[in-house]
């Protein structure tokens, strides 16, 4: 059962929803599938928070240089993507980044 006082149409709810879940994945990988220790002070719970942190911001950018119309989760979409070669090229004032897959399966990470 869903209530809302919203006042947009129904349909435009699951995004709504979508996007309530995506800010929810970031702490979820944060808390759960990132597990580096300190590398840079002795304070251990500092490091880990840094670390955590620039490593969850890097790869949310690269998940999304990957396909920026889709989102993806860390459990499956990972190993696809850890395996990738990235190139950038500049032409005309543009700088492109282009991903090249080593992984099998990388063209389904692409489609989904």
């Amino acid at each position: 059962m869903l209530v809302t006082n919203l006042d947009p149409e129904i349909l435009s709810l699951g995004q709504l929803y979508r996007d309530r879940a995506d800010a929810e994945n970031a702490f979820d990988e944060l808390k759960n599938q990132w597990g580096w220790g300190g590398f840079t002070t002795h304070d251990l719970h500092r490091c880990q928070l840094s670390a955590r942190a620039v490593a969850l911001i890097y790869w949310s950018l690269f998940v999304r240089l990957a396909n920026p119309e889709a989102r993806r989760e860390a459990i499956t979409s990972r190993p696809w993507l850890m395996s990738s070669v990235g190139r950038r090229t500049e032409h005309a004032g543009q700088t492109t980044i282009t991903l090249t897959g080593l992984h099998a399966h990388f063209g389904k990470a692409r489609e989904r």
